[in-house]
């Protein structure tokens, strides 16, 4: 847990891919139907990336669109942190990708791996890099091409998720504003619920272990929901303390877009309303952890938050992990 305050959200961005998957092409290829997936999780299209497209690509768009709305140049730009499960390789780190591609050659680059959780462990990271390094602006961005690791053949899984990617530049606070607090957390002992066996060093990419689809997602949905909405409502209440606010005094709740039905689950947990609560699940689907970006980026350019708006941010993932944090705009 730490309070701070030192640094702040100077400008957002984001992109996901042109294409389109709504649930009646879902139909065509899967025995599934748009009301079935409406009621289980509220999502009705995803972006979908197009097959051996990079992440970095789309991770770099969302960088450049972050670094604009700080109005900063590229060579500002002293760390970039990347949380995501969908890399372009093994390594070296797709942040490297990202980095070459801004042409940020005075930045460090590395990736981080928490799953959903991703994107606010990758802010508390670089909160804490710019708070105890000489640098002044740090590059966080969440992103995922999840699509490149669904059974399509899986109904209960494949209609969940798409793609895309979100970013933050973090710089200097001011004015009172700034992260105000951050939890995050994990537990091992459920990280058969939600992984990807596939093309580490156990499970090697072998022809048998593609035949098997060893390198595709699984997850035990039930469970999943069951743990992510405790887990997130405890690590909120936890930030909130820290950050010596309540859940009233939030003007926005940016959860993880995974499911309408945790999401509002979490709301009721944490005596929002429905005002306070931002969905978009419903045109992104599942994006990992891209999800608190795109949504915190959409926020703010459709003004539903602004200057001095305090937010929280919380997600769950695989681990399994949790995060939350509490911010002054």
């Amino acid at each position: 847990m730490t309070k701070t305050g030192q640094n702040m959200i100077l400008g957002t961005g984001h992109t996901v891919p042109d294409k389109i998957l709504t649930n009646a092409d879902l139909e065509k290829i899967v025995d599934t139907s748009d009301q079935w997936i409406v009621e289980r999780s509220g999502i009705r299209l995803r972006h979908i990336a197009e097959k051996g497209a990079a992440l970095s690509e789309l991770a770099t768009e969302a960088a450049r669109r972050a670094i604009d709305d700080a109005g900063l140049k590229v060579e500002d730009i002293d760390l970039i942190v990347l949380a995501t499960v969908t890399g372009d390789m093994k390594f070296p780190a797709t942040a490297c990708f990202v980095q070459e591609n801004l042409g940020a050659r005075n930045a460090a680059a590395f990736d981080i791996s928490a799953a959903c959780s991703g994107f606010i462990y990758a802010l508390q990271i670089a909160d804490g890099l710019l708070r105890s390094q000489p640098y002044r602006h740090a590059l966080v961005i969440g992103g995922e091409i999840l699509t490149s690791m669904v059974d399509w053949q899986d109904r209960n899984t494949c209609v969940l998720f798409g793609d895309g990617a979100g970013a933050v530049v973090l710089g200097p606070a001011r004015d009172g504003r700034g992260i105000l607090s951050t939890h995050i957390g994990s537990d091992g002992a459920y990280s058969h619920l939600l992984y990807n066996a596939g093309c580490g060093c156990i499970n090697m990419p072998t022809v048998e272990n593609v035949q098997e689809k060893i390198h595709t997602l699984r997850m035990e949905g039930k469970e999943v929901f069951r743990h992510a909405v405790v887990a997130m409502s405890r690590a909120m209440k936890k930030a909130l303390k820290e950050a010596d606010v309540s859940s009233e005094d939030l003007d926005l709740v940016i959860s993880h877009q995974a499911n309408l039905r945790i999401i509002e689950a979490l709301a009721k947990r944490l005596k929002v309303t429905e005002k306070q609560t931002y969905v978009n699940v419903d045109r992104f689907g599942n994006t990992s952890a891209a999800s608190i970006p795109i949504a915190l980026d959409e926020a703010r350019k459709n003004g539903i938050i602004k200057e001095g708006s305090l937010v929280g941010l919380v997600a769950f993932g695989a681990g399994f992990t949790w995060a939350a944090s509490i911010l002054r705009l």
